[in-house]
């Protein structure tokens, strides 16, 4: 018999068509945004930043800029995971400034990494800092739908829509982000037949090598 969170992971598909009337909760919210807080990144450094929307005319002009994905109008809420814009000197100064604060340690510890990180990323160019952070938008977006998954919230993970009219339309740039993926939380509706549908998987000993 599965455990059940991997009967929960079964349970999950990318939703086709969201029940409008139904709304997630407040606790429910709370639960995914801590999720997208806690979400492992490199270095701990969280380039990334989670947009809520929960307002239906927003959700239906951002359709037409998602490649008219429904979805995004009638889910519950819409999540936009963005990127910084820039990861420089100071971006890097304030992390390590927050973990002197929340762990008490000293300068004289944090300093060797502190210096290593912003050497480290004064030599990438611009194109790979933005992959790098856009590396970390997917391992939230992973968690996300983990997440989803055990909660019972249904979702559909997105890369198809504009993002710079995502950007615009949210204002983005004015708050040094990127939009980067998109993800319609909410319940499935009764009448989605995609929700009855098997998953196509590999076979398990096609999908994992096991070295012992």
């Amino acid at each position: 018999m599965m455990n059940n969170s991997v009967e929960q992971l079964e349970w999950r598909y990318a939703v086709k068509k969201f029940d409008s009337e139904k709304q997630l909760s407040k606790e429910k919210l709370v639960i995914l945004k801590n999720a997208f807080n806690l979400t492992a990144t490199s270095y701990g450094l969280q380039p990334i930043t989670l947009v809520v929307i929960q307002n239906k005319a927003l959700q239906k002009e951002l359709v037409s800029h998602s490649y008219g994905q429904e979805q995004v109008a009638q889910a519950s809420h819409v999540l936009v995971i963005c990127i910084e814009n820039e990861i420089d000197s100071d971006y890097i100064a304030n992390y390590f400034d927050k973990v002197k604060k929340v762990r008490g340690t000293s300068e004289e510890i944090l300093n060797p990494f502190k210096e290593s990180i912003t050497k480290s990323f004064s030599k990438k160019e611009i194109r790979e800092i933005k992959e790098w952070s856009k590396n970390q938008a997917y391992l939230a977006l992973g968690n996300l739908l983990t997440i989803c998954a055990l909660e019972e919230i249904d979702s559909c993970p997105m890369e198809g829509f504009s993002p710079p009219a995502y950007d615009e339309i949210l204002k983005l740039k004015e708050k040094g982000l990127s939009a980067t993926l998109v993800l319609p939380v909410g319940y499935r509706a009764e009448d989605d037949l995609f929700s009855t549908f098997k998953k196509v998987r590999k076979d398990m000993s096609e999908s994992i090598i096991e070295i012992s």
